[in-house]
C-alpha cells in the first residue's frame, strides 16, 4: 500500500444483480431493513426508503427457510413498484436458509464463525490435526454445495466475518485475534478459489476499531500472498448512534478508505436504517474526492516506523502519555478541553491556555505559541513548554534541525493538501527520518454548519493518525454554525473511538434487523439515562443473540434480546441472568453493575 498517495485498491469485479462490485466501479453504498423479512409490505417500504435515501444494495435478514423464501415476495412488491436494486440475504447459524435464499436474491451474505459451526460456546476445545482436518472436510463438502446453487442462480456472496463470533475451531488455535479472523475467512476463500466461484466479496468487522483496521490490512497481506484481491466490505460493527456511531464509523471506516481500501461501505447505526445512508455518502464523497490529488513525496517509511519514533515528554505531552485535546476560545459548561488558544488572554483560573508569543510574560498555566517566522523568539523564550504552529509545507531542513535541537516543544501540525492524510503522513516520515523527537499535535480546520458533516471529516482526519498512534493530541477549528463546546465534546468521542482516552460511557449497540427482539432505539435511551454517567464503562446492547455476547465480547455488560421482549444480562461473556422482563431488565442491569463495584451514583 501506498500510505501517501490516495488511490484505489484493485480488486476484482463481482457481479451483483445490475449493481456490479468492486475493479473500477464506484464504492457501493448499503443498509439493512429492521423490519420481520416475513412482514411482505413492511420490508417493502422499507427498502424503497433505504434506496431513495441512495443506497445501492438493501440487505434483509432470513434466520430461517421461511424468512427466506419470503425474499422472493418482497423482491416481487419492489418490481412491481419499479424498484430493481439488488437484495442481500443475511444468514446466520442456518445453511438451508442459504440456500433458499440464493435460489432468490442477488447475493447471500454467510459468517464463517457460524456457517457449518455451532454457536461459540466460549470453552477451550482441544482439536487434534485430524479432527481439525475433518472439521475443515465437512465444512469444504457444505459449502460447495451452497456455492452450487449461488453458481445455478448468478448469485453473489459475502463472507462476513466478525470479531466475536469466531468458530471454537478457529479459538483454539488462533484466539480472539486478528490472526483468527483472517484464517476463518481464508478457510472459505480458498475452498471459493478452488472451486472457480469469483462472486465473492468479504466484510472482516469489529466494534473496536483498532482490531476492526489491523484486520482488515493483514487480510489483504494475506490475499495477496496467495494471489487473491477480492473486494472488501468495509462497517464497524455496533457503532451506536447519534454523534458516536457517525464518529466511530467514520474513524474506522475512514481510516481504511484513505488509504485505498474498500469497494463497499455500511454505516452501522442504531437508528432508522435509511439515516445510515447519507452518513456513508458523505464519508465516501469526502475520501474519493482525493483522487488525482498532487503527488506527496515521503521518505520510504512504513507506518510502524513512524508509530516507533522516540517522543520527548513536554509539560505532560508525548512520552506515552494519552493524547490531549487543544480547543480555541474560552471553557464552555460540560467536559474540558486540556488547552485552550485565546491568542492573547492568559489564564485565569485552573485552564491551561495557548497565547501567541507576544502576550506571554511567564503567567502560571500559559504558554506561548510560535510561527515558523518567529524561530529567534522561540529559542530565547523560557518557557517550559512551548507550541510552533507549521504547515506541512512549512517543514524545512532548518525547522527539523530546531525542532530536533529545542526541549520542551510541541509540535502542532496542520496541512493544506487535497490528501491531508498522506501529506500529514510524510511530514511526520520527515520528522522520523531526522530524529526529531516532538511530539505532535494534528490540527485540522473545517468550515461547516451540518454538524454530520463535521463529525464525518473529522472522524475520518484524525482517525488514521491515532489509531496508528502516531500524533499526541488532536486541535480541531471550524468556521460554522457549530458551537466551540461541541467541537471539544467531538474530540473526545474521537479519541474514544480511536481507543486512545475514555471520558464517558461507551455503547456498543447493534444497528438492529429484523431478528431484534425490542425497539432498540428506545432501549437503548432508556440504558443511556440510567447508565451515562458511568465514564470508561462499556456496555454492549444488542437486540439478539446473534450479536451478543459475542460481538459485544469488548463490553463490562451487556443487554442482550433472549426473546420477545425478554432480556438476558451478561457480565464481559458470561450470562448472569437469562429471560428477564423487559420492564425489569433496566432495574437489574443498574444491580449487577452495583454488584461488581462499577456503580456509582449521577454528580
Amino acid at each position: 500500500m501506498d500510505y501517501y498517495n490516495y488511490h484505489r485498491r484493485k480488486s476484482s469485479v463481482v457481479h451483483i444483480g445490475d449493481t456490479p462490485l468492486g475493479g473500477e466501479y464506484p464504492i457501493r453504498i448499503q443498509s439493512m431493513t429492521n423490519t420481520s423479512t416475513l412482514d411482505t409490505p413492511g420490508s417493502v417500504e422499507q427498502c424503497i426508503r433505504i434506496i431513495e435515501a441512495g443506497a445501492d444494495y438493501v440487505r434483509l435478514t432470513a434466520q430461517g427457510v421461511r424468512e427466506a423464501e419470503n425474499l422472493a415476495e418482497i423482491k416481487k412488491g419492489l418490481l412491481a413498484r419499479g424498484y430493481h436494486t439488488p437484495l442481500i440475504a443475511d444468514i446466520h447459524f442456518n445453511p438451508k436458509a442459504a440456500d433458499a435464499a440464493a435460489c432468490t436474491v442477488e447475493k447471500v451474505r454467510i459468517n464463517p464463525g457460524n456457517f457449518v459451526d455451532s454457536a461459540r460456546t466460549f470453552k477451550q476445545i482441544d482439536y487434534t490435526d485430524e479432527e481439525y482436518a475433518a472439521e475443515l472436510q465437512r465444512l469444504r463438502e457444505r459449502f460447495v454445495a451452497f456455492l452450487d446453487i449461488c453458481k445455478a442462480h448468478h448469485t453473489a456472496i459475502r463472507l462476513g466475518v466478525n470479531h466475536g463470533s469466531l468458530s471454537d475451531r478457529i479459538m483454539s488455535r488462533y484466539g480472539d485475534t486478528p490472526a483468527g479472523m483472517v484464517e476463518s475467512c481464508m478457510e472459505f476463500l480458498r475452498i471459493c478459489r478452488d472451486e472457480h466461484f469469483d462472486d465473492v466479496v468479504i466484510s472482516i468487522k469489529a466494534s473496536n476499531t483498532v482490531v476492526m483496521v489491523q484486520t482488515v490490512r493483514l487480510l489483504i497481506k494475506t490475499m495477496e500472498a496467495e494471489g487473491m484481491c477480492y473486494p472488501l466490505h468495509l462497517g464497524v460493527t455496533e457503532a451506536g448512534d447519534g454523534e458516536d456511531g457517525r464518529i466511530k464509523s467514520a474513524v474506522g471506516i475512514g481510516t481504511l478508505l484513505a488509504d485505498g481500501i474498500g469497494d463497499t461501505i455500511r454505516v452501522s447505526l442504531s437508528e432508522a436504517p435509511e439515516a445510515e445512508v447519507p452518513v456513508a455518502r458523505k464519508l465516501v464523497d469526502y475520501i474519493t474526492a482525493r483522487a488525482g490529488h498532487t503527488p506527496v513525496v515521503a521518505p520510504d517509511l512504513s507506518l510502524e516506523q513512524l508509530a516507533d519514533r522516540p517522543k520527548a515528554a513536554c509539560g505532560g505531552i508525548g512520552a506515552g502519555e494519552q493524547p490531549v485535546v487543544i480547543a480555541e476560545g474560552t471553557p464552555g459548561s460540560g467536559t474540558k478541553a486540556d488547552f485552550y488558544y485565546t491568542h492573547d488572554r492568559a489564564a485565569d483560573d485552573a485552564t491551561r491556555v495557548i497565547v501567541d508569543y507576544p502576550h506571554y510574560h511567564g503567567q502560571d498555566n500559559t504558554f506561548p505559541l510560535f510561527g515558523t517566522a518567529d524561530e529567534q523568539a522561540l529559542k530565547s523564550c523560557r518557557a517550559p513548554l512551548r507550541f510552533l504552529q507549521a504547515d506541512t509545507a512549512e517543514i524545512s531542513d532548518s525547522l527539523l534541525s530546531l525542532l530536533t535541537g529545542e526541549k520542551g516543544v510541541v509540535l502542532i501540525l496542520s496541512s493544506q493538501h487535497p490528501n491531508p492524510v498522506g501529506d500529514l503522513r510524510a511530514a511526520l516520515a520527515r520528522l522520523t527520518a531526522a530524529g526529531c523527537p516532538c511530539p505532535v499535535i494534528l490540527k485540522r480546520y473545517y468550515r461547516e454548519n451540518d454538524p454530520e458533516e463535521l463529525q464525518v471529516k473529522a472522524g475520518a482526519d484524525f482517525g488514521p493518525f491515532l489509531l496508528d498512534s502516531l500524533i499526541d493530541g488532536v486541535f480541531l477549528r471550524n468556521d460554522g454554525d457549530i458551537a466551540s463546546q461541541r467541537l471539544v465534546e467531538y474530540m473526545f468521542t474521537i479519541l474514544q473511538a480511536a481507543r486512545k482516552r475514555f471520558s464517558k460511557t461507551e455503547y456498543i449497540s447493534c444497528p438492529s434487523c429484523g431478528r431484534t427482539m425490542f425497539d432498540l432505539q428506545t432501549t437503548i435511551a432508556r440504558v443511556k439515562a440510567a447508565t451515562s454517567h458511568l465514564t470508561g464503562l462499556k456496555i454492549g446492547i444488542m437486540g439478539c443473540i446473534v450479536n451478543g455476547p459475542g460481538e459485544m465480547a469488548d463490553a463490562d455488560y451487556g443487554y442482550v434480546g433472549a426473546g420477545r421482549n425478554r432480556v438476558s444480562l451478561y457480565k464481559g461473556k458470561n450470562c448472569i441472568e437469562k429471560n428477564i422482563p423487559e420492564e425489569l431488565a433496566i432495574e437489574k442491569l443498574i444491580a449487577l453493575i452495583k454488584a461488581n463495584g462499577d456503580w456509582c451514583d449521577p454528580a
